[in-house]
């Protein structure tokens, strides 16, 4: 089963870089990343496949994907 592994609390100031990563994935599936700023909402892709940007998401998101581990860079 996948795991995200994130920060349980995070500081951050512009410029810093942030990395949440997902291991135990599928080494022949894609990874996507989503985000939900309100509760009962829908989600916004930032990333699908892995490594693609969906349009109108800023470039500081980025996607990549080595054997199980998936990771989101900020």
């Amino acid at each position: 089963q996948a795991a995200v592994t994130k920060p349980s609390s995070l500081l951050a100031i512009m410029g810093d870089t942030i990395r949440i990563t997902c291991s135990g994935i599928s080494s022949w599936s894609y990874a996507g990343w989503h985000q939900q700023k309100v509760p009962g909402t829908a989600p916004a892709t930032l990333i699908y496949e892995d490594n693609n940007r969906p349009s109108g998401i800023p470039l500081r998101f980025s996607g990549s994907a080595s054997g199980t581990t998936a990771t989101l860079t900020i």
